[in-house]
């Protein structure tokens, strides 16, 4: 199944089948059914223009146009679906079976059959009506005008892996960062030392806080007593927040979901009584959730415990650290000198740095990514696709698609701006492999194996010639969007050969593929708290009818 043209993949293959003639359709029927799947071709034509143009870019009529196509289709595969499986045999008697229950059995077949035929008739009718109607609204829009852009495993991009490490790197590991955090998460008087201390780091998304805070979490967890690292979120809920900690704390059992805020509250400061601790809470939204959180954790008798929050906002940081000991850190883009590094080692192998001729472009580039290592990351990869160069012409069509990029406007809009034009590049089965993991819940390492057969599952995966087997091109889809940083690798501990064993989803990356599913309606979030909702609703009872599959994830 394709994203873009929603079941025209496996419907036109369906009504092919009903032109046999061991369906017996009338004459008339057949003709219809045979005037579909050349419309559905046309349109399915058409759609494949549609996918590869951004959404930005799109006439909203032809946005509408499209959708209302891939609904169609999806519907129209419902009938058939439906009549094809009325019509063939079910399973066959036993054998002892009596002849007059054969009989009786093979006379409710006629009919059932008979009266299967007459509805697929009436129901081609009416579809080849709405099919009409859809084709007309074609010719109102300017959907032939559309311009489009330009067998083995692919192997993950040798490069990535020191891109990863180099990232970490100019974040926190081998720089002045780590080194200030660490200083303001130990400096104070003898008194104060021995207090909670709670320091904040903020700044904008993409800059790098999370890696930076795990740096320092794993080089001075070892002197607590007990730690914890629990990732937030957009919209979370403050009881599951608390759960973590719990559970991170070792606090396991299923009786933690029974209880309310109050009684986790009160064993949190229970277990944490008496102990010096060392806890993350990455990436808080909302000021009532910290004024929930902070209720978890004494001010006194702490053995100098030190709790670290991140947030890309400003006033929650403030809220975090009321206190006169405690300190807000403020997350700085990166130093041109080292936004080159990053940028020039994703894209050029070896030490030999940039080429004379992309030097300038380059550097115009890079001013628009604003010293955020994500942009960076990302534009790179975009520019070193299919582990070649792209030609210099196709860098300047890049510069200019950018526009003002982060130097005038470091918004979460420019950065998803930014983010689009590597999803837009990537081919269709691709980017509804990318758009599937917006289904999982956010910070989730999510495990390579299941999710490539996740995908095989839901015929994602195209099949090759027959000498690959289907895990195998799930595989190379998987590195496909590693390669195009879409999706952060998770590297295999035990490994000496740098095996990866799952992804994980930036954040930024992670909002900009929920808004493009939900205006595509191809993931709906019910009974808990997504991305691009608030508040997810139950499905509509009419809605259940067209669910394609169901996941589900534990609180």
């Amino acid at each position: 199944m394709d994203l873009a043209t929603g079941a025209m993949g496996s419907l036109l293959p369906k009504l092919a089948e009903l032109l046999k003639e061991e369906y017996m359709l009338q004459t008339s029927i057949k003709k219809k059914v045979d005037s579909l799947e050349k419309e559905m071709k046309s349109m399915q034509a058409a759609l494949c223009k549609v996918r590869d143009v951004p959404r930005d870019q799109l006439d909203i009529q032809v946005k509408l146009w499209a959708g209302e196509v891939r609904e169609l289709s999806f519907d129209m595969e419902d009938v058939v679906d439906k009549f094809l499986v009325r019509v063939h045999d079910g399973s066959e008697l036993a054998a002892n079976s009596n002849k007059l229950a054969r009989l009786i059995k093979n006379m409710v077949r006629l009919f059932t059959k008979g009266k299967a035929r007459r509805e697929i008739a009436t129901a081609i009718k009416n579809i080849n009506k709405q099919v009409q109607e859809v084709a007309n609204r074609r010719g109102r829009n300017a959907v032939d005008n559309i311009v489009c852009g330009p067998t083995t495993v692919t192997p993950v991009d040798p490069r990535l892996r020191v891109l990863y490490t180099e990232v970490t790197e100019l974040v926190g590991i081998v720089g002045k960062r780590d080194q200030e955090l660490m200083k303001l998460l130990s400096e104070g008087d003898i008194l104060s030392k021995e207090k909670l201390k709670i320091v904040s780091v903020v700044g904008f998304g993409g800059l790098g806080k999370t890696t930076l805070v795990k740096t320092v979490y794993d080089n001075i967890k070892e002197d607590f007593d007990c730690r914890a690292f629990v990732p937030v979120g957009r919209n979370a809920d403050g009881k599951k927040v608390l759960m973590d900690i719990l559970v991170d704390l070792g606090m396991c059992g299923s009786n933690l979901t029974l209880w309310n805020e109050r009684q986790l509250i009160n064993k949190l400061r229970e277990s944490l009584q008496n102990k010096r601790y060392l806890i993350v809470i990455d990436d808080i939204w909302d000021e009532k959730l910290w004024a929930t959180i902070n209720l978890a954790f004494s001010k006194s008798n702490t053995f100098g415990s030190r709790l670290i929050t991140t947030t890309r906002i400003v006033s929650v940081s403030k809220l975090c650290c009321s206190s006169s000991t405690d300190s807000v850190y403020q997350m700085e883009p990166l130093s041109d000198d080292d936004s080159k590094r990053l940028f020039y080692k994703r894209i050029f192998s070896g030490e030999s740095g940039c080429p004379p001729e992309f030097d300038e472009v380059s550097t115009n580039i890079l001013k628009k990514c604003g010293g955020v290592p994500l942009a960076i990351i990302t534009i790179a990869s975009l520019l070193a696709s299919d582990q070649c160069i792209k030609p210099e012409d196709e860098w300047h069509v890049l510069l200019k698609s950018i526009g003002h990029g982060l130097t005038e406007n470091p918004s979460v809009e420019e950065m998803m701006r930014i983010i689009s034009f590597s999803y837009y590049d990537l081919p269709s089965h691709l980017k509804t492999c990318l758009l599937y993991l917006s289904m999982f819940p956010e910070d989730q390492e999510i495990k390579k194996d299941g999710l490539i057969w996740m995908w095989i599952a839901e015929s994602f995966v195209e099949s090759g010639n027959g000498r690959i087997s289907l895990f195998e091109i799930g595989e190379t889809y998987f590195n496909e969007l590693v390669n195009k940083s879409m999706i952060q690798p998770v590297y295999d501990k035990e490994s000496v050969i740098g095996t990866i064993c799952a992804c994980r989803v930036h954040d930024m990356v992670l909002d900009l593929i929920c808004l493009l599913s939900r205006e595509e309606n191809f993931v709906t979030i019910v009974n808990g708290v997504s991305k691009e909702e608030h508040e997810a609703t139950p499905l509509e009872s009419g809605r259940i009818l067209q669910v394609r599959s169901i996941a589900t994830f534990e609180p």
